[in-house]
């Protein structure tokens, strides 16, 4: 038994390590996990205690309702190891007040405090070095809940599971990114679960992505449910338009994340004093400004890409090219970003939270 300063966690160490097998040079993103789990399971109206322990498949009945039902959450969260081999987390207060948003609107129980938070740090401090050093490093966090009641009548659960596992990450993107604006599809509606991280949402991005492969984009630009006028994200991520010398991005809602990658952007542009504007874009903007030259960048901005420049988009089959920045603002912010993840500039905000 492992006590930490808030809460009693069983832990179950891993006898051996596959770390020695992994090659970190050339990992592909979310296939790699770390020697251990964690996990916490929700039973007649409380939480249990949590376990850490190797990393394995869970047994799970045929009828949870996960499976049947969709009750299943995450978060995404990073770790970052600096020059002194202290481990740091970026923000993870907003991934926990962002993972019960999403819990609440699921009909799924909160995650108290000090499992989600204490129980991560003390599985990140068992599996420490998988954290490697430099930039463009890190170890990507995935928290999530699912539905383990069984039967499958259509009702919320009862039973519930919550679990953390790592995997160690380098760049999600590669190459130039191209974009499709959507015309047809949407990524969510009014009144739906879009602002929650729910797994669902991604899910229902894969059929429209992948006729946007099969037509030579990477990704898709979502437009509102009812008219398609409106730009709201890029792929899984909050987009950010240069317009002349203002960066736009669109407000939250219940069809658009909170992401926190997007809320440190607005607050680095704040401080530095970039002009910034929170409102809906529409489409005809994006046409006029790519038309006349005052489009300057497109980016997507989420804990797994940190800032993804996007190269040009589609629209009605006709493609419009960005032009190439000698300085861009995309790369700037994403520098002065993970720098400060990084411990390598002061962390004027207080974001980032020794492990």
């Amino acid at each position: 038994m492992s006590e930490n300063k808030t809460l009693s966690i069983t832990v179950n160490e891993s006898e051996t390590s596959k770390i020695e097998s992994v090659d970190f040079e050339n990992l592909s993103f979310g296939n790699v996990f770390t020697d251990h789990m964690l996990y916490c399971d929700y039973r007649d109206g409380e939480w249990g205690t949590p376990v850490i322990t190797p990393y394995a498949p869970m047994s799970m009945d045929p009828s949870s309702r996960v499976f049947h039902y969709g009750q299943a959450i995450f978060e995404g969260m990073k770790a970052y190891k600096d020059e002194n081999d202290e481990v740091w987390l970026f923000r993870p207060d907003k991934n926990f007040e962002r993972f019960n948003k999403s819990a609440v609107r699921l009909a799924m129980p909160e995650v108290p405090e000090d499992i989600f938070i204490e129980g991560l740090k003390e599985l990140i401090r068992l599996d420490k070095d998988w954290v490697k050093k430099g930039k463009g490093n890190s170890l990507y966090l995935r928290p999530f809940m699912i539905a383990t009641g069984h039967g499958v009548i259509a009702a919320p659960s009862a039973q519930y599971r919550f679990a953390i596992i790592l995997s160690p990450a380098k760049s999600y993107y590669q190459g130039e990114v191209k974009v499709l604006i959507a015309e047809h599809y949407s990524r969510a509606a009014n009144g739906g679960i879009g602002a929650a991280k729910a797994a669902g949402n991604y899910s229902a991005q894969f059929y429209p992505t992948r006729l946007a492969n099969q037509q030579g984009y990477q990704q898709v630009i979502w437009t509102d449910d009812a008219t398609h006028t409106k730009l709201e994200e890029a792929g899984t991520m909050n987009v950010f338009f240069k317009i002349n010398d203002t960066l736009y991005t669109a407000p939250t809602s219940e069809r658009i994340l909170d992401g926190v990658t997007r809320k440190s952007i607005l607050e680095l542009a704040e401080r530095d004093n970039i002009k910034v504007e929170v409102r809906s874009i529409l489409v005809s903007e994006l046409i006029e400004a790519a038309k006349d030259g005052s489009l300057k960048e497109i980016f997507g901005a989420g804990t797994a890409a940190v800032v993804n420049p996007i190269a040009g988009f589609s629209y009605k089959d006709v493609y419009y090219e960005l032009p190439k920045q000698e300085n861009p603002l995309s790369l700037q912010i994403k520098d002065k970003l993970t720098n400060i993840q990084h411990k390598l500039a002061e962390d004027t905000f207080g974001w980032t939270v020794k492990v």
